[in-house]
C-alpha cells in the first residue's frame, strides 16, 4: 500500500510515518499543508491519504476541503482523514454520497498501530471507516433532524393513527389495545416532541404536524 500523510505538526507527521514504515507501509510523502497534499496526490497517485483536518494557513477546514478535492479529482485514491474532536459537519461531508474508500477517525487511534492500520486497509479496500464517537455523534445528530427518529414502532403507529383523525378509541380498536395504553403512548410522544402540558389540546395538533413534516 503506497500513501501520502497531511499533517502539519512535524512530530506527530514522523511518528506516523515511522508507525506505518514499521507495518510495512510504502510512505510515499509527507506533507504539512493542503497545497502540498494536492501536488503529492497528483505526483505519486498513493491508494491512501492520510489527512489532517486542520492545516495552515488558517486550521480550520484546509485538510477537510483538500480531501473532497481528492475525492472529486482522484476517486480512486481512498482517504483517512484523522481530527482531534468530532466535528459533526466535517465527518458529514466527507461520507456523504461516498463511492469510494474514506475514513474519519480521532487521533487518539493512531496510538494503536494494529487498530490504526487495519483502517487504513480497510479503506483501501473500499470500505467506509468511522470511528465510533464519530458514529455516536453522528446517529445523535440524525435524530436531531428526524423527528420521528425517538418513536418507537408502536409509538408511530399510534401517530399515524393519529394524523389519520382517529379518536383514542379509534386507535385502541385498530392497534387492538387498551385504552390506557393508547393515552401511555400518546403522553409518550408528546414527551419525546418536547409537548409540554401547557401546551393543552394543542398538542395533538402539533404532534400529528411534526409527523406530516417529516
Amino acid at each position: 500500500m503506497r500513501v501520502v500523510i497531511a499533517e502539519d505538526s512535524a512530530l506527530l507527521r514522523q511518528g506516523i510515518v515511522l508507525l506505518l514504515t514499521e507495518e510495512g507501509i510504502d510512505v510515499v510523502a509527507a506533507v504539512g499543508d493542503g497545497e502540498a497534499l494536492l501536488r503529492a496526490v497528483a505526483e505519486h497517485e498513493p491508494d491512501v491519504c492520510v489527512v489532517d483536518v486542520r492545516m495552515p494557513p488558517t486550521f480550520i477546514d484546509e485538510g477537510l476541503r483538500a480531501a473532497l478535492v481528492i475525492r472529486s479529482r482522484w476517486p480512486e485514491v481512498g482517504v483517512l482523514v484523522l481530527s482531534q474532536y468530532v466535528e459533526e459537519r466535517y465527518a458529514f461531508d466527507l461520507v456523504d454520497n461516498n463511492d469510494n474508500g474514506v475514513g474519519y477517525l480521532l487521533k487518539d487511534r493512531v496510538s494503536d498501530a494494529a487498530e490504526f492500520v487495519d483502517a487504513l486497509e480497510r479503506v483501501d479496500a473500499g470500505d467506509t471507516v468511522l470511528d465510533p464517537e464519530v458514529v455516536k455523534q453522528l446517529l445523535a445528530r440524525s435524530r436531531k433532524r428526524d423527528p420521528l427518529a425517538a418513536l418507537t414502532p408502536r409509538e408511530r403507529e399510534v401517530l399515524t393513527a393519529m394524523a389519520e383523525g382517529r379518536s383514542n378509541a379509534g386507535i385502541a380498536a385498530e392497534l387492538v389495545v387498551g385504552a390506557a395504553a393508547v393515552e401511555k403512548y400518546i403522553r409518550s410522544i408528546f414527551t419525546k416532541f418536547g409537548l409540554q402540558p401547557e401546551a393543552g389540546d394543542h398538542r395533538r395538533v402539533l404532534a400529528v404536524l411534526r409527523y406530516l413534516g417529516a
